[in-house]
């Protein structure tokens, strides 16, 4: 793949040799899981990883997210090693078995791992409304995981794969534990990501999702690719062909029967085709949806979400537009009531000259205080009030003058 300036492309996916071997404790190779693997997936390409269990599909998994070490060979994920954090972010991962919060709700789920990746409030809320929407968990959003069936904890771990809108995403078995309808909604949502030219690694024992859904495929068996290819170069018969008419009577049947007898080729099979069982109950479920029949659990998914569309910004709400509102008139200059820095730490000190200048000195006041003290003291010593002390004696005088006078009388 060569982009407009010339240079190669560089995979999303890229391994030369890969090899992990797991030791037992005396450091004896005990399981060679993965051996010589040789991967290549492109930007925009919704690669398949087949095989039986014990092939080395989640081992490779592990590896190219950095949870395991190599022991041989190459691995980069976006050109650089799985163990670079800048990595992450750019990820998005639903393993075989999803480890939720038990006692977190559907909302709250989500909301965590918003903030795992640093989304603001109003994306993050934003995100959740249309990803529970698409999942079908709206009307048990309330409810703590524990709660959930399998297939419903399926559906909340797919939304948090996609909280991110990760450019790459890893389904390990993403269809385990759903019924046909989720089954068929992960399908589809699938296809519309690579439309969009998302990234997507499908790894599965559902041959038919994979078959649905992937451009190109690989099968491993013993930690070793088998086949790889497109499903046409792998699934197209190249000893037979099939010819689909409209019904024949047995009269036709029988004269094609005699012009492929003359060409030395026979007819093997008349048979009227059948539609496939997921077909067949998806139109069920349909009729009965139509009718309005009552259900309990998940919920169909409605559409993809807005943001894994990039219409994240179309279809701005009311707080939205509120909050856009608010950070303009805030950023907006106000020429009225600025003034230069310079000015302002220049006329500081002016100002405050000013007011010490007209203010009364203060140790003015103390000196006028104490000289006040003073006069007042000395005029009190130097001129005493003689009449008060007159009439505090005369006062005495009289009280004792009846004491004696009683006194002699006795």
């Amino acid at each position: 793949m060569v982009n407009q300036g010339g240079a190669k492309d560089i995979p999303v996916v890229l391994t030369k040799g890969l090899t992990k071997v797991f030791k037992d404790f005396w450091m004896r190779s005990r399981v060679r899981a993965v051996e010589g693997l040789d991967l290549e997936i492109h930007d925009g390409e919704i690669f398949g990883l087949l095989g039986p269990n014990g092939s080395g599909k989640s081992t490779t998994i592990k590896m190219l997210l950095g949870l395991l070490h190599k022991s041989s060979g190459f691995i980069a994920v976006f050109g650089k090693p799985p163990t670079d954090v800048s990595v992450k972010e750019r990820i998005g991962v639903l393993p075989e078995e999803s480890y939720l919060y038990p006692f977190l709700n559907a909302r709250e789920t989500l909301d965590y791992y918003g903030k795992l990746f640093q989304l603001d409030h109003r994306a993050r809320k934003r995100r959740i409304d249309e990803l529970l929407d698409m999942v079908g968990l709206n009307s048990v959003a309330h409810r703590q995981i524990k709660e959930y069936s399998k297939g419903m904890q399926r559906r909340i771990g797919l939304a948090q794969a996609l909280i991110n809108d990760p450019e790459f995403l890893i389904l390990d078995e993403p269809t385990t534990g759903l019924d046909p309808i989720g089954a068929r909604q992960v399908k589809d949502l699938i296809i519309e990501l690579g439309r969009r030219g998302k990234t997507v690694l499908l790894s599965s024992h559902q041959l038919s999702d994979v078959e649905d859904c992937v451009d190109r495929m690989v099968i491993l068996y013993g930690g070793r690719k088998r086949a790889q290819g497109t499903c046409d170069e792998l699934l197209t018969a190249q000893s037979r062909m099939s010819i689909e008419t409209d019904v024949l009577d047995d009269s036709t049947v029988t004269e094609i029967e005699q012009v492929l007898g003359r060409h030395g080729a026979s007819i093997r099979r008349v048979a009227k085709p059948r539609q496939r069982l997921e077909d067949l109950f998806m139109d069920i479920v349909d009729r009965a949806r139509d009718e309005k029949l009552v259900t309990h659990g998940a919920q169909q998914g409605g559409a993809t979400a807005a943001f894994l569309l990039g219409q994240e910004g179309e279809g701005a709400t009311g707080e939205t537009l509120i909050d856009d509102l608010v950070s303009a008139s805030e950023a907006a200059p106000v020429e009225d009531e600025t003034v230069d820095d310079a000015t302002h730490e220049a006329a500081e000190p002016d100002v405050i000259e000013s007011l010490v200048s007209e203010a009364p000195d203060a140790v003015e006041i103390i000196e006028e205080e104490k000289s006040r003290a003073t006069d007042d003291s000395e005029t009190t010593n130097d001129q005493p009030d003689l009449g008060v002390i007159e009439s505090l004696l005369g006062g005495d005088d009289q009280e004792r003058k009846p004491r004696s006078e009683g006194s002699d009388s006795a």
